[in-house]
């Protein structure tokens, strides 16, 4: 595989904050990387630098000639023009009749099927795929993408995972779900001060990477042990000064000093810090906590759900799950008491302690100080029935006293979630209400949390895209939405197989789709009526697939929506096979 780009020697600070320093990689055809390590890491700030938006301090990045990178970032905003627009906006193409019919064809295949909307008016999931296309229009060899998955509903990511295994790109991808990265990723890379080199790096996917990094570490650690041991006995020794200070014992003595070095040095690296994470308990043993029996909720003529009932109890740890628009964070709100069902009860223990996270609703002043922030109180902040000094309390989420006094606008994404789940933690609670609260955390911080989050001894309510931690966490899953997906379910899993997001078995009447024609030459007199005729046809197909998509914000209840998605699944592939049709014509068209 021909290499793409190198990365030497690479050094990056802000102010006296050392990002990383004198890391080397390269990055070859066909790499499929995953890029992770620590909040504050700078793996956000690598994209950028090797994408050209920002500089390194030191150090030097070659590409291969005609090397192309295009870079989609975590927040996509576009202020004017069509979703068309967008998407052409640095086309790498030839000409713009080759450009229009690729942007259209991929437009499509990210499920944005008015390609003449206003791209201000997508919703935070739908910019961040117009932003993949538009960075795959730029025709790339090499695709960055920093946290692709932020914004995306679990539909959304699960196309994603597919979209990227079609797409047959090298890419870079910044991303904390483990998930993902074991399904699209075939190399991962880890940023790390702890490591030698700054970085460990290794072939295969997540799980691999996890088992290599893990006998890595543990052989360090066997190392650390047997030269601790050496240096034990050479202290002891140096301890007796002998008296004939003769070259050898010299020798001995320098060598001495140079093992209690090296050892200090392998201790530092050795030292994995973790966020202490341990949500407060009032230890309450009531047995029913909350009773939810027969809850509705409609808006206008829309029902979110229907018929919801459970009871949470100290140790139940639940999931709520759906597509988006189900109704999941409508749901939390009326658990929490903020908003009232239209049918149903919720009945709740005497004096129950509860506490709400919304990482979109409780925002962190820009122009504070991180001390200002972790304690606003002043000094010290009251855990666990004792007081803590703010330097002790930032300890504990791997902030060092001397960043105290940082703007908040100068932290990383994950260290400001930092700050939130230590305001939640100084909050005893009995039942805790969890609305993605692990956005922007590093893998490290999510193991803790749900190490936490199942030893925690009242009820957990959780909504959550991250497959990963939903497994480790829940012991009970609620799915809403359509009639299938409605209910109890034993498992993450076993909701996924009855939401339709795993392929369902065709049924038997049902044929297999045809496969395109072979590609010829030259275009033939009857394919080039046909190409003229294609737009059209494309059109017809797109209209009745969005007339089906629109039947779905009309139903009143779940009863005939399973036939309405397959409906819908069916006109997909035809709209599908009209465009690869399409641009086989294309193609030929441009020959002849």
């Amino acid at each position: 595989m021909s290499l793409l780009l190198s990365a030497q020697f690479l050094s990056k600070s802000y102010g006296s904050q050392n990002l990383f320093t004198d890391i080397s990689f390269s990055l070859r055809e066909g790499d499929r990387t995953a890029l992770v390590g620590p909040n504050g890491a700078g793996k956000s700030t690598l994209l950028k630098i090797l994408s050209g938006i920002e500089k390194e301090d030191s150090g030097h990045i070659a590409k291969s000639r005609g090397t192309k990178l295009a870079y989609v970032p975590q927040f996509s905003q576009f202020s004017e023009g069509s979703v068309l627009e967008v998407a052409l906006s640095n086309h790498g193409y030839g000409s713009m009749e080759e450009a229009v019919v690729e942007a259209r064809a991929l437009i499509h295949k990210a499920g944005l099927l008015d390609s003449d909307r206003p791209a201000s008016e997508l919703s935070g999931g739908q910019k961040k795929r117009l932003d993949i296309v538009r960075a795959l229009m730029e025709n790339p060899d090499l695709l960055l993408l920093d946290e692709p998955t932020n914004h995306l509903d679990l539909e959304g990511i699960v196309w994603l995972e597919n979209f990227l295994r079609r797409e047959k790109r090298s890419y870079l991808i910044v991303s904390h779900d483990r998930y993902f990265l074991d399904a699209v990723c075939t190399k991962v890379l880890e940023i790390n001060r702890c490591f030698s080199e700054g970085f460990f790096a290794c072939d295969g996917n997540w799980s691999v990477f996890r088992e290599r990094r893990f006998a890595f570490l543990e052989a360090r650690l066997k190392e650390e042990r047997s030269l601790a041991s050496t240096v034990r006995d050479e202290v002891e020794w140096m301890r007796r000064s002998p008296k004939a200070r003769t070259c050898k014992s010299k020798s001995r003595m320098e060598k001495g000093e140079s093992l209690v070095a090296e050892l200090e040095e392998i201790q530092a690296k050795n030292q994995v810090c973790k966020v202490e994470i341990n949500f407060a308990s009032s230890q309450r043993e009531t047995r029913n906590l909350i009773v939810v029996n027969n809850l509705g909720k409609s808006f206008g003529k829309k029902r979110l759900f229907s018929e919801v009932t459970f009871k949470l109890s100290p140790g139940t740890r639940l999931g709520i799950v759906g597509k988006n628009g189900t109704g999941k964070t409508t749901l939390l709100q009326i658990l929490a008491g903020e908003i009232s069902p239209d049918m149903g009860t919720v009945k709740y223990a005497r004096d129950l302690k509860l506490v709400y996270f919304d990482q979109h609703r409780e925002t962190i002043d820009p122009g504070s100080t991180l001390k200002e922030a972790l304690s606003p109180n002043g000094d010290f902040v009251t855990f666990g029935g004792r007081e803590i000094h703010v330097n002790g309390w930032a300890s504990k989420f791997l902030f060092s006293p001397d960043r105290l006094n940082l703007p908040v606008h100068c932290l990383s994404g994950g260290e400001r979630a930092r700050i939130l789940i230590a305001r939640l933690m100084l909050k005893p609670a009995d039942v805790l209400f969890l609305d993605e609260p692990t956005n922007d955390l590093d893998i490290a911080t999510l193991e803790v949390i749900e190490n936490s989050l199942a030893e925690f001894p009242g009820a957990v309510v959780l909504i959550s895209h991250d497959r990963f931690l939903m497994n480790r966490v829940c012991n009970v899953i609620l799915g809403i939405g359509s009639e299938e997906e409605t209910g109890i379910f034993a498992d993450y899993e076993q909701w996924t197989r009855a939401s339709f997001l795993v392929p369902q078995k065709k049924e038997k009447e049902e044929k297999p789709a045809p496969a395109p024609p072979s590609r010829s030459k030259k275009i033939s007199y009857k394919e080039q009526k046909e190409l003229e005729g294609m737009e059209e046809s494309i059109a017809t197909a797109e209209k009745e697939l969005k007339l089906l998509q629109e039947k779905t914000a009309q139903l009143i209840d779940s009863k005939g929506s399973f036939d309405l998605y397959n409906r819908i699944a069916r006109a997909e592939a035809a709209v599908n096979s009209l465009y690869e049709r399409w641009q086989i014509l294309i193609d030929k068209s441009f020959l002849s």
